[in-house]
């Protein structure tokens, strides 16, 4: 049993939650994760960092597309447990989630979007930079073109690019009276910088396979996410 009855109990009292969460809860759904063993990272010869940076979508845009072709969009996988336990406590008002994932699986287990911040975009936000209008990702599937010649590009923080809604994300920490951080190695600022917001008297946790590095009192389940929020009770 992961959930011990001290566990469920501080979930029982909680009034608002805050998870943060990573790749690794949408593994169950089939999506590889990036930096474990078969992760999206593992292998790749080109610095992952450059393929996914501003400076590829300005300079290689074919090789950034490709690689986001062949490794990124699972437009066909749905939510897991993970997702839809935490949608049901959103929707009870209990809880806010903000996601370092790209993959809407958030919003697939229809999350309420008003307690949602989805950190760094959307793959299905696509959108031509040049003049901003949106396309549908079923047409980028198809063609990083756009028919009159714009380059298309999804909603999502390239490395070089702010992420959004940091200023709220920091409020939301600051609010929450319990953060659950899963399913992320919990490496990449800001996001792993949010929890310098988060108030004293608030309890932190984290469920993942391993353990975190994180300068924070983080209290580490370490085990499967999956297994753990099937136990839970919400």
């Amino acid at each position: 049993m992961l959930v011990t009855a001290k566990i469920q109990k501080r979930f029982d009292d909680a009034n608002n939650i805050l998870f943060m969460t990573g790749a690794g809860i949408s593994t169950l759904s089939g999506i590889p994760d990036y930096r474990s063993k078969g992760g999206i990272y593992d292998g790749i010869r080109l610095q992952p960092e450059y393929l996914l940076s501003a400076t590829a979508f300005h300079k290689e845009p074919k090789k950034q597309y490709q690689f986001m072709m062949d490794n990124m969009y699972f437009p066909e996988a749905e939510p897991n447990v993970i997702h839809k336990k935490m949608a049901t406590l959103t929707k009870e008002g209990r809880a806010k989630i903000i996601t370092q994932n790209v993959d809407d699986l958030h919003v697939k287990a229809h999350s309420d979007v008003n307690q949602l911040i989805r950190f760094h975009g959307s793959l299905y936000d696509v959108y031509a930079p040049n003049d901003g209008q949106p396309t549908p990702y079923q047409e980028y599937l198809n063609s990083m073109v756009r028919e009159d010649g714009a380059l298309l590009r999804p909603r999502i923080t390239f490395y070089e690019e702010m992420p959004f809604d940091v200023e709220k994300s920091a409020l939301w920490v600051q609010k929450a009276d319990l953060i659950v951080i899963v399913g992320t190695s919990f490496k990449v600022y800001p996001f792993a910088g949010l929890l310098q917001y988060a108030n004293p008297t608030a309890h932190i946790m984290s469920i993942n396979f391993e353990h975190i590095t994180t300068p924070f009192d983080v209290n580490q389940v370490i085990g499967d996410a999956g297994e753990f929020f099937s136990e839970l009770k919400v």
